[in-house]
């Protein structure tokens, strides 16, 4: 159902516009961010600097002194956006992740929390078909949408001090991919060999914004193997779909 306050042109400071398409995490919204954000790109706006997609929104940094905003504004709505066009290629990515007690910290914790066994859980979590929604926060964190609601939980009570890259994270509602060492609030769901982050490599983020992903369970000595082979530089993920 369409509403009449969306798409809504917000300003943030002098140099950027935020474009929101809906107030929630749903695909149908991002599909509409998705597809303004491939509009712009085609269009090659003077000005423009930067897209940058979120859940439900679209921002945009410009160069004040060759664009103005109400131009901008113009300009983009009038753009020929088109859903079916946001992507060229729908991709789907198989993530290796281990839920081995030393990595899955508080795999005992949301078990318990949640009436589940530990086994559903690890069920649950590598079942789902997850879509990436936004790159944020820190480098390559990927934040995921498709969580099964049994595994809705809140946020820890007292955040870790510190846990190491490329954690699986739930908390919200939401999924989480992370790739720096960092304290966090979020539940410790697992763990992958997969780097989503990487300078050396090209590209640097392995999947792009609206990829899906996947999750594979390993045992702990596959895990091992694999975050080796990860770490000197080859994808251990693996693309099990691609379509237009």
């Amino acid at each position: 159902m369409s509403n009449s306050r969306f798409p809504r042109f917000l300003h943030a400071g002098e140099s950027a516009l935020v474009v929101e398409y809906g107030d929630r995490i749903d695909p149908e919204i991002h599909d509409k961010v998705l597809a303004l954000d491939a509009a712009i790109a085609v269009a090659a706006i003077p000005g423009i600097i930067e897209t940058v997609p979120t859940y439900r929104s679209l921002m945009i940094e410009y160069d004040p002194e060759r664009l103005e905003p109400d131009a901008l504004i113009e300009c983009l709505r009038n753009l020929p956006v088109a859903v079916a066009e946001s992507r060229k290629v729908q991709r789907r990515w198989a993530v290796p992740a281990c839920y081995a007690p030393g990595l899955a910290l508080d795999l005992a914790f949301i078990s318990e929390s949640l009436g589940l066994t530990t086994a559903k859980v690890v069920e649950l979590h590598s079942s789902a078909v997850y879509r990436i929604y936004m790159y944020g926060f820190a480098p390559g964190f990927a934040y995921l949408g498709g969580l099964p609601r049994a595994l809705d939980i809140s946020r820890r009570a007292e955040p870790r001090a510190r846990v190491p890259a490329n954690c699986l994270l739930v908390a919200g509602g939401q999924a989480l991919i992370s790739t720096v060492p960092m304290p966090t609030g979020w539940h410790v769901v697992g763990r992958t060999p997969e780097r989503f982050f990487a300078l050396e490599r090209d590209p640097i983020f392995l999947a792009a914004v609206g990829d899906e992903v996947t999750f594979e369970a390993v045992d702990e000595a596959t895990f091992t193997r694999l975050e080796a082979r990860a770490a000197a530089g080859e994808t251990v993920a693996r693309l099990i779909e691609s379509r237009p």
